[in-house]
């Protein structure tokens, strides 16, 4: 491991430590030397880092403290490739290339050697399946983001079409379709809406009267709720 890996390791551990913790603790998780870690807290108390303590009673980093953004570890280097790489081969076009310009960006900062760790890394993705989605996704993030409603016309699984004004407050992005959770004033409930069965979208500047993070937190329960009494979620 790198020192400057070893620093940063070391920042996380006691940012998951409210109180004071000793330096022998420290060293022991971190695998050194108590001389070692003594040295490591200097060198982040010189760089800035608001760490109080001393030996023999311990230390503690105060709240508030950003780390450096360009930090990486080898597996976080992979998780941002890979996970870009994904975004970036959706039908989302807009997302897709937010997802392409933000690995840019990480890119144009990095130091030179985690740079040739970003380019080097062989975690790839897959050619994307076809998508026959014909609606703009973004329209559908930004009324998530927004809270406002959606109207569109929906075909279910027999080819029968429905007109819905929804709530929607999530979208999952499967392998072979994108799916917008929503409370549905038609149904009156949370539903599922295949984006490949939604036409004629039409965003509104209506805000719906609840938050989207309740309505996840409530929809997240009657899941739950739904594996407890054996029944299963279906995609509608």
């Amino acid at each position: 491991m790198s020192r400057s890996a070893r620093l940063l390791d070391l920042v996380q551990i006691l940012r998951r430590h409210r109180r004071p913790v000793s330096g022998r603790m420290l060293a022991d998780e971190m695998g050194v030397s108590i001389r070692t870690l003594y040295r490591d807290i200097a060198t982040l108390q010189g760089q800035g880092a608001p760490i109080e303590g001393e030996a023999g009673l311990g230390y503690v980093l105060r709240p508030g403290f950003m780390l450096p953004p360009l930090m990486f570890s080898d597996e976080e280097i992979e998780a941002i490739v890979l996970g870009s790489r994904w975004v970036a081969k959706q039908p989302d076009k807009r997302l897709a290339a937010a997802a392409a310009d933000a690995l840019a960006k990480i890119a144009a900062v990095l130091p030179d050697d985690l740079r040739e760790d970003l380019d080097a890394t062989t975690l790839l993705v897959g050619p994307r399946s076809e998508s026959v989605e014909a609606i703009d996704l973004g329209v559908v993030r930004k009324a998530i983001r927004d809270e406002r409603k959606l109207g569109f016309l929906y075909s279910d699984a027999g080819g029968s079409t429905s007109k819905r004004m929804v709530w929607p407050f999530a979208l999952a992005f499967f392998d072979k379709v994108r799916v917008m959770v929503a409370w549905c004033e038609t149904r009156q409930d949370f539903r599922h809406f295949r984006a490949d069965r939604i036409s004629d979208l039409a965003a509104t500047d209506i805000r719906y009267p609840r938050r989207r993070q309740a309505m996840l937190k409530e929809w997240r329960a009657t899941l739950a709720a739904s594996g407890q009494n054996g029944r299963k979620d279906t995609l509608r």
